[in-house]
């Protein structure tokens, strides 16, 4: 049977996209936040309002729909990875590696580096990110691996 081919895009948020993204936050790493932290929700979603940028968030869509956020700071001498989550049903699909691969595509095509952090409990990412070509550099902080990516 032939894979469908999805339409993979990305798009500035709107109003709402915050609330579409903490409750993406929750059903795509809350079970890595609570292996780690424990998920309280007022605390999360503090957490959410304080840190939510909509200027470094672009919103993931599939087939013209809604399906994840990517967070990236590109502003600096590497592009920052700071976080990329879609919904439980559309990851292992190749939509993520599809997104994480045009990134470090347009980074290596200024000479920049992809940089980010995974938590260690979240051995699927991590696993996810080598095979992309990403490298672990270090553990910065307790639970977080660091990784980078360096156009081959």
């Amino acid at each position: 049977m032939a894979r469908k081919t999805r339409q993979v895009g990305l798009r500035q948020p709107r109003s709402g996209d915050d609330e579409f993204c903490f409750q993406l936050h929750r059903a795509a790493l809350g079970e890595y936040v609570e292996a780690v932290w424990g998920w309280d929700e007022p605390t999360q979603r503090a957490y959410h309002e304080e840190h939510f940028d909509a200027a470094r968030t672009q919103i993931i869509t599939v087939d013209g729909h809604d399906a994840g956020a990517l967070v990236v700071d590109d502003t600096g001498a590497d592009v920052v990875l700071g976080r990329i989550e879609l919904e439980p049903h559309h990851q292992g699909r190749g939509i993520g590696g599809h997104v994480v691969q045009a990134l470090t595509a347009e980074a290596a095509s200024r000479g920049q580096d992809v940089v980010l952090e995974v938590l260690d409990v979240n051995t699927r990412a991590k696993a996810f990110y080598e095979r992309l070509g990403f490298r672990e550099t270090g553990r910065p902080r307790p639970h977080k691996i660091a990784m980078r990516y360096t156009a081959p």
